[in-house]
């Protein structure tokens, strides 16, 4: 072998591996996530619709972060019509659906209340990876020519690591939510205790005050002695 010359092998192991990440990006895209936070007036209902494809999935999570009694009614409806998911007088909830046609998938939130409610939720939707799609670098080489490297290892690795750092994502963004709503019901908490140790306290001084009076009411005599 002439110096300065890479094992032949060795650039088709490179090669095999970058067609495999090129492939993986593709079959990632196929994720989308979506995030939004909205005002739901009293006794209103708001709904959202997610395209999807038969035979993928879809994930709702939602979260009541503001609102007198901090709970909605929840639905997704299919393409036809037919409710799939309910959910009554609650403030949190995660559900996954695998979807059957193709569509758009009704999403409401009903506030049967008589105050406004902050909600947030997240959609994410999710296709079914094609195998062919990401078998297409064993035309590439031959067996031998991968020098003992394992790239269903390696595919299997990067799929894991890019299930995990999606759910991390998902984790904080959640996590930012609960503290949102953890906020705003210590926010409401405070004004309720300012406003009634203001009162207590107006209570107690008004009669202070009256006791003061009668008590030098009392010996406030104006009356004449004759001696």
């Amino acid at each position: 072998m002439a110096p300065g010359c890479a094992p032949v092998g060795s650039v088709w192991v490179f090669f095999c591996i970058l067609i495999l990440c090129l492939q993986r990006g593709r079959a990632f895209g196929e994720t989308r996530d979506t995030e939004f936070t909205f005002i739901l007036p009293a006794g209103r209902v708001e709904c959202f619709y997610q395209k999807a494809t038969r035979n993928s999935t879809i994930e709702v999570e939602y979260q009541v972060i503001a609102g007198a009694g901090m709970d909605v009614d929840f639905t997704i409806a299919h393409p036809e019509g037919f409710r799939l998911v309910s959910d009554f007088r609650k403030s949190d909830g995660i559900h996954t659906i695998e979807t059957t046609a193709d569509g758009d998938y009704e999403i409401c939130f009903d506030n049967s209340r008589m105050s406004e409610k902050m909600v947030f939720f997240e959609v994410i939707t999710e296709g079914l990876l094609q195998d062919t799609a990401v078998e297409d670098w064993t035309d590439v080489v031959q067996p031998e020519e991968l020098v003992d490297l394992k790239l269903d290892d390696i595919r299997d690795s990067m799929d894991g690591v890019h299930r995990r750092l999606e759910r991390s994502m998902q984790m904080q963004v959640m996590l930012r939510a609960f503290e949102a709503r953890d906020r705003n019901v210590q926010e409401d908490n405070l004004s309720r205790v300012t406003f009634w140790s203001s009162l207590n306290v107006l209570v107690m001084v008004s009669v202070a005050l009256v006791q003061v009076y009668l008590l030098r009411s009392l010996f406030n005599d104006k009356r004449k002695v004759r001696t």
